[in-house]
């Protein structure tokens, strides 16, 4: 015991005669319970806390290290009052060759590496650990709770919301991993200064290609034949009646080992080579050119192109279509105020047999609200006063169930404190409204080639129309087998 309690004297004695290392040695000292209890807490039970999860990676961790290094670089560099320092030339010199000076500093070597074992195991679980935590769902989603919590919002409520953001986001490779480090080191600086952009600004331009990210899962060439798709729409009078549209949708394929491409996929199939030019938010496109397989080009311009260009100016880019082009949005999906209470409608959340909800609803709804807590007072208010005065005798409880419906419709898709309002973002998937027009950026019928070859805009190109703001479309019935 007292043996070891000499070289631990020798080594703290070592420390002492620097006050960079003293220092180091204290953080050290009290980092180092909390952050090896908080790692293995994290990595045997997973801490869903956001901010918990910073505390431990992104202050405990940084610290500790900083620690060490303060502790090495004093002992070994930054003299104190004293000139002979541990494991300075001198200090090894004098101690070798000194028989029993050797034994003592022998085992202060192994104390040392011992110790030097323990902090790299230390490290190496830190490091571990906090790769795990900052490509977590909850270090992206809600960490920047407030610029975030919209995308991670629109995101949970996403057919994509059970694929990881590093996923899509980064991918793999080291390649990616750094830059998004890098772009989240500015993102976090914006944010710690409030200077981040309200709302985000898309489309984003530094996203990996989608052939590493959205190919990854989806073949384009094994994508073949049509799909059925239903639109329910209800209407604001006093039954909420339904219309529904029955559109058949010609995926089609890129092409494979049986198929020649075609459909909708027919874009994105290696035969045909489209790149575009477009204005810095991908609206305007004046100008689409199509390389074929042979080599042939086909350059399509609208009537305004060269000044639409020459007016962008450094803001036009030139861009190769693939699948984010019209899937702009695949996980990161903002309702219309009409989809967001079409759909709660059809899912029960509010109750079709009140009579004028889709109405009252979307008035109160499509209100200016300061945040989202005042637009759910607001909607509360707006649907209690109008029920009372109107309907006195309607059920609370549905009442309540359909309040509370319209009020997470709003929640999922408005966000005020980041200027997030009904149509912010548009979706380039179809066409549904003069602000919102996909596909007609391109297949307007007025980009044209030098020979005269215009760039369809055929409906049936992409689908064809079986039933339009029916009430019962009889293609259903005889699907239903009526």
């Amino acid at each position: 015991m007292k043996k070891i309690s000499a070289l631990i004297d020798a080594f703290f004695k070592g420390i002492g005669r620097s006050r960079v290392s003293v220092i180091g040695a204290m953080i050290v000292t009290v980092t180092f319970p909390f952050l090896l209890g908080l790692v293995l807490i994290d990595g045997i039970f997973h801490i869903d806390n956001p901010y918990l999860g910073g505390f431990i990676y992104m202050v405990l961790g940084p610290a500790f290290m900083l620690g060490l290094v303060m502790v090495f670089v004093g002992l070994f560099f930054l003299k104190g009052k004293e000139e002979v320092r541990l494991f300075t030339l001198e200090y090894l010199r004098e101690h070798f060759t000194d028989e029993t000076r050797f034994n003592r500093v022998r085992k202060l070597i192994f104390l040392g590496v011992f110790l030097t074992g323990v902090n790299l195991f230390i490290i190496a679980l830190l490091g571990y650990s906090g790769y795990h935590y900052l490509e977590s769902n909850a270090f992206c989603g809600k960490f920047c709770h407030t610029v975030m919590n919209p995308e991670y919002t629109a995101y949970q409520n996403s057919p994509h919301s059970r694929v990881h953001c590093v996923e899509c986001h980064i991918g793999s490779g080291a390649t990616w991993f750094v830059k998004s480090k890098i772009s989240g080191a500015r993102q976090l600086a914006a944010v710690a200064l409030n200077t981040h952009p309200r709302p985000i600004q898309t489309p984003v331009h530094g996203l990996r290609p989608a052939k590493e990210t959205c190919e990854e899962c989806h073949r384009p060439d094994k994508f073949h034949g049509d799909k059925l798709f239903v639109k329910n729409k209800y209407l604001e009078d006093e039954e909420n009646t339904l219309n529904q549209t029955v559109l058949l949708m010609k995926i089609g394929s890129a092409g494979s080992g049986t198929e020649q491409p075609h459909g909708i996929h027919w874009h994105v199939a290696e035969e045909n080579v489209i790149t575009y030019k477009a204005d810095h938010k991908r609206m305007v496109i004046p100008e689409v050119t199509l390389t074929r397989a042979d080599g042939t080009q086909v350059v399509y311009r609208s009537e305004d192109a060269a000044a639409t260009v020459e007016e962008e100016g450094h803001g036009t880019e030139t861009r190769e279509m693939d699948c984010v082009d019209c899937h702009n949005r695949p996980t990161h999906i903002y309702r219309s105020a009409e989809q967001a209470l079409n759909e709660k409608i059809t899912d029960g959340a509010i109750d079709r047999k009140i009579p004028y909800i889709k109405r009252q609803a979307m008035e109160a709804i499509t209100q200016k609200y300061a945040t989202q807590e005042d637009a759910e007072a607001g909607i509360d208010n707006h649907l209690r006063n109008w029920y009372r005065e109107n309907l006195p005798e309607l059920d609370q409880a549905q009442l309540n169930k359909s309040i509370a419906g319209t009020q997470e419709a709003y929640a999922k898709n408005v966000f005020p404190e980041m200027k997030i309002e009904w149509d912010t973002y548009v979706n380039h998937i179809g066409h549904g409204t003069d602000f919102d027009i996909g596909c007609f950026r391109c297949h307007d019928g007025m980009h044209e080639s030098e020979s005269g070859e215009v760039i369809s805009a055929d409906c049936d190109t992409c689908h064809a129309v079986l039933a339009e703001d029916e009430s019962d479309p009889e293609i259903l019935q005889t699907l239903r087998g009526e």
